[in-house]
């Protein structure tokens, strides 16, 4: 399994020079580089083979670009191999259902990044301080807050400039040993998400969704300020790296609230079975696409996924259609606008929260399409005894906006 350690550089001044002039060459590579593939016709070979050609016209290159011998040799291969892998993202959108364009050029703002693959990078210690080497750039000193097992090789490190100035190195790893599913799971859960209840499961409780109202309240009032200055000057760079700062604090404080949440999923139960959702098309409505935007859903199943890979944890997505519509006791559809927030069925009398319902057919879909076997007793019958608590530790800190409470997820008369 691959895995990824991410960790903040604390570059001197003049490392962060070097670091921005091996970017920019980079970049510089990469639009020649893209401007030499687009002369190659298709039926010259696949895409993997066109890209190569050009790949092999680096060491002709170097001979009257000094620039590119101030790089390593991967780092430059890597710039030129990044034309094949952002095709293939394009194809895949198109594939989904997306319009697309073709690659363009990169502005420098759009060029954040480049990759040592294999080789010219380790780490080092230099006067008690942990430092990361790399081939022909310097020895950058690194905040290394956790330790990479030695089981697991480092296949590649990427260096990126995040728009508030910060340097980070992500580090590939392979090797990390991948848990077996159990093959008769024992703890299984359904889980339902919203925007007025993040989640909902069918352990009955409910994720009240984090309330970032301030922190947006503060990213407008700077944007506001940005859209005053003069575009290019001295104050509007500086506001521009206060609005990136704001979008940075934003986005950690969302990001720390759903690895905290996927993380309690991944861990306390066998299986973990949610929606399919297509978050991008969501978004794409009209109407509410802010507060959708905001939820983060397919952030928040990304890293389910691969946290209950890496924990040995089944996960299941399931065909979204008719799970709020369709009765978790009977299976009658009965058709609810947004606004109705409960569930009461016509034919058999259940009721029970709008979000809980939709949870246990998420459940029962999630059941099926693994082929576990489950009680056939209803949702009344086994949802009310759930007693077993969930640490709000493990998802929430002491004066988190999110609350976790328990909820009657089905009710019976």
């Amino acid at each position: 399994m691959r895995y990824t350690y991410r960790f903040r550089l604390d570059p001197t001044p003049e490392q962060r020079e070097l670091l921005d002039h091996h970017r920019d060459t980079c970049r510089q590579l990469y639009n020649h580089a893209l401007n030499e593939f687009e002369k190659i016709p298709e039926s010259a070979g696949t895409l993997t083979q066109r890209v190569r050609q050009v790949r092999d016209q680096l060491t002709d290159l170097k001979v009257w670009w000094d620039e590119l011998n101030d790089l390593y040799s991967t780092v430059a291969q890597a710039a030129v191999m990044r034309i094949e892998n952002s095709i293939k993202a394009l194809s895949q959108l198109k594939q989904n259902g997306y319009k697309v364009g073709s690659l363009n050029w990169k502005a420098p703002k759009d060029f954040r990044s480049f990759t040592y693959i294999q080789s010219g990078f380790e780490f080092d210690s230099k006067n008690g301080q942990t430092v990361l080497s790399l081939s022909k750039l310097a020895d950058v000193p690194l905040i290394k807050h956790r330790t990479i097992p030695d089981t697991e090789t480092i296949k590649q490190v990427t260096i990126k400039k995040e728009p508030t100035g910060d340097w980070f190195a992500s580090f590939v790893v392979d090797g990390k040993e991948t848990p077996e599913k159990p093959t008769d799971p024992d703890r299984c859960v359904g889980i339902d998400v919203g925007i007025l209840k993040y989640a909902h499961d069918t352990d009955g409780y409910a994720i009240e969704s984090p309330d970032f109202s301030d922190e947006r309240e503060r990213l407008e009032r700077a944007q506001r300020d940005l859209s005053r200055k003069e575009h290019g000057s001295t104050n509007w760079e500086t506001q521009r790296q206060i609005v990136a700062e704001r979008h940075a604090d934003l986005k950690r404080k969302r990001r720390n609230f759903l690895h905290k949440l996927s993380n309690y999923y991944a861990t306390e139960y066998d299986l973990v079975a949610v929606e399919d959702l297509d978050a991008k098309g969501l978004v794409e409505l009209r109407k509410n696409s802010r507060n959708r935007t905001g939820a983060a859903w397919g952030t928040f199943l990304g890293m389910l996924e691969y946290k209950c890979e890496r924990e040995g944890t089944h996960f299941v997505a399931v065909n979204p259609r008719g799970t709020t519509k369709e009765c978790a006791s009977c299976g009658v559809k009965t058709e609810k606008p947004l606004w109705m927030r409960e569930h009461s069925c016509p034919a058999c009398g259940f009721e029970a929260d709008r979000d809980a319902n939709a949870a246990w057919n998420i459940f029962s879909r999630g059941l099926e399409e693994v082929g576990v076997g489950y009680s056939e007793s209803t949702p009344v019958e086994t949802a009310l005894p759930v007693d077993t608590p969930v640490s709000a530790k493990r998802v929430v800190e002491t004066g988190s906006p999110t609350l976790k409470e328990r909820t009657a997820s089905a009710v019976s008369e």
